[in-house]
């Protein structure tokens, strides 16, 4: 990835409450200049995972180093150069934009100019606005400002778009991709699949407490072995054995009329799905080929859908 040292390194981290192990035997690296992605279903430990690099909660076992700094036993110097944007930040309903930035800035010994971090997130126009006032685009873009007062070397996003209108998630991921710089590291989580696809250089999957696949978006889609898959809406009965053997095919789910059809070979595939539509009487509409992407990924090592 790079010569330089990694500016997040989790090593061998366990975390237990009872006998339920939320982390195990975790281990990842942050490099400097690059997004990473740490996806996976709810209950998977990801949060957990965060709050110890934090600082916030203490692992049972394993090393967190965060910039060269012991993060379990140095938690207070961790703070000064992270910055965290949760899912949702309370702040005072009548508290102005330009207000709430000095006032996090004035926690810090390095704060970072109120002008660039208006500038950034496009809030020049809102700098007296109360926080009530601003849309919930706007307020998601104050909190992600809040998160780089102190000019922190890495960043924490924890699904930052997370109930934000298509437009507004998009100009998100524009603000995201421009605080990208050689030094800083950004860390992500999101249950959109698209936007880590869209955003992350490296991806971490983790199901039950421990990575399971990692690696660029690419590459990690490249493990499913298929190009493409044959989306379509079945009128009649698709029989999912048969559909199974068709020629090409790695893999077909059914869900009521849906239909997917991952395929090595899709117009091959295609080809003898459409004789079979003739011969076993079911008609197939809003037919389509997408490639495969990294939901599909998701699904086919976790079994669970992100958003359950």
């Amino acid at each position: 990835m790079t010569d330089r040292p990694a500016t997040v390194a989790v090593q061998s981290l366990h975390k237990s409450y009872g006998d339920f192990k939320a982390v195990e035997d975790l281990s990842f690296s942050v490099f400097p200049g690059e997004i990473f992605g740490l996806l996976g279903p709810n209950g998977a430990g990801k949060t957990t995972t965060l709050e110890m690099i934090e600082g916030l909660r203490r692992p049972d076992g394993g090393q967190i180093l965060v910039a060269g700094i012991d993060a379990q036993n140095q938690p207070r110097a961790v703070r000064e150069i992270i910055g965290v944007q949760l899912q949702q930040t309370s702040l005072y309903n009548n508290i102005r934009v330009e207000e709430a930035l000095r006032l996090f800035g004035g926690y810090y010994r390095t704060q970072k100019p109120v002008e660039e971090l208006l500038d950034l997130v496009s809030l020049q126009d809102k700098r007296h606005s109360f926080h009530k006032n601003l849309s919930g685009g706007q307020q998601q873009r104050l909190a992600l400002a809040l998160a780089l007062v102190n000019d922190p070397l890495i960043i924490f996003l924890d699904e930052p778009t997370t109930g934000l209108d298509p437009q507004a998630r998009r100009n998100l991921w524009d603000i995201i991709l421009k605080m990208r710089s050689a030094d800083k590291s950004i860390i992500l989580t999101t249950h959109y699949m698209e936007e880590a696809e869209r955003l992350c250089d490296r991806i971490a999957i983790m199901d039950h407490g421990r990575v399971i696949a990692q690696g660029s978006p690419k590459e990690l889609i490249g493990q499913l072995k298929v190009d493409s898959c044959i989306e379509f809406l079945s009128e009649g009965n698709a029989d999912p054995e048969q559909l199974q053997k068709l020629p090409g095919v790695s893999r077909v789910t059914v869900i009521h009329q849906r239909v997917e059809i991952f395929s090595e070979a899709p117009q091959t595939t295609l080809t003898a799905l459409l004789a079979l539509s003739n011969t076993a009487g079911f008609a197939i509409g809003d037919l389509h080929i997408r490639r495969a992407t990294l939901e599909d990924l998701f699904i086919e090592l976790t079994g669970r859908s992100l958003r359950e």
